[in-house]
């Protein structure tokens, strides 16, 4: 995560570019605006990109383009839906590339990486668990709050070692044995930090979290 601009091809940095413009711009189109003309919604939703451009910004690494941190990616999506989602967790890359973390160049590709990735696992998993398993608080919380949260970063690690070894950046044995594992313990501290926040927005600001409806998951429960 947090890929430099000097690692990769310059294709990858182009090739990103053209995914990210199109996928940005439907997101700013389908994305629910109208949820922010609400102060308190919009207030939690800048709140949150300004809080995870503090946390992307504390990253541990020893190599470039090796760095790992906390997402946030499940607990905005479920938050604010995948397209608020993602327009705001660009906004966080943004932010930190404005502040010196990457070069320009390389924005689109730790967007898809980060943002792209980490909404699509979280709402795909979300959806799943809606149409297969029984809407119960329980489950919310635990499995779309903890479960989700971990298998999301994992998943992201997976697809960012996937792209360096792909892109030749470095091999895959290292990567196996020195950065990939990584994300499973990263993995649970993001599951246990995302269910915690989970667990207090549906009980005491239930409001803020739009896949979370009290006559769904609490009535006659």
């Amino acid at each position: 995560m947090n890929l430099p601009d000097t690692l990769l091809g310059e294709g990858w940095y182009w090739a990103a570019w053209v995914v990210w413009v199109p996928l940005f711009a439907r997101s700013v189109r389908l994305a629910p605006w109208a949820r922010l003309k609400d102060s308190e919604q919009f207030n939690v939703w800048f709140g949150m990109i300004v809080l995870l451009t503090l946390v992307w910004s504390l990253k541990a690494g020893v190599k470039p383009g090796l760095s790992m941190h906390l997402l946030g990616a499940t607990v905005f999506t479920l938050s604010f839906g995948p397209h608020l989602a993602f327009v705001g967790l660009s906004l966080v890359l943004l932010g930190i590339c404005l502040n010196g973390g990457f070069g320009i160049f390389a924005f689109a590709i730790n967007a898809l990486l980060m943002a792209g990735v980490g909404v699509l696992i979280s709402q795909a998993m979300y959806r799943l668990i809606v149409r297969y398993m029984p809407r119960n608080f329980f489950i919310y919380v635990f499995i779309n709050g903890f479960f989700t949260a971990a298998l999301t970063v994992i998943g992201v690690g997976f697809v960012a070692t996937l792209l360096l070894v792909i892109a030749s950046a470095y091999e895959w044995e290292y990567l196996a044995t020195e950065y990939l594992p990584y994300f499973l313990l990263l993995g649970f501290s993001e599951a246990w930090l995302s269910g915690m926040l989970m667990t207090l927005f549906v009980i005491y600001r239930p409001s803020w979290v739009g896949t979370f409806d009290d006559a769904s998951y609490l009535a006659n429960k």
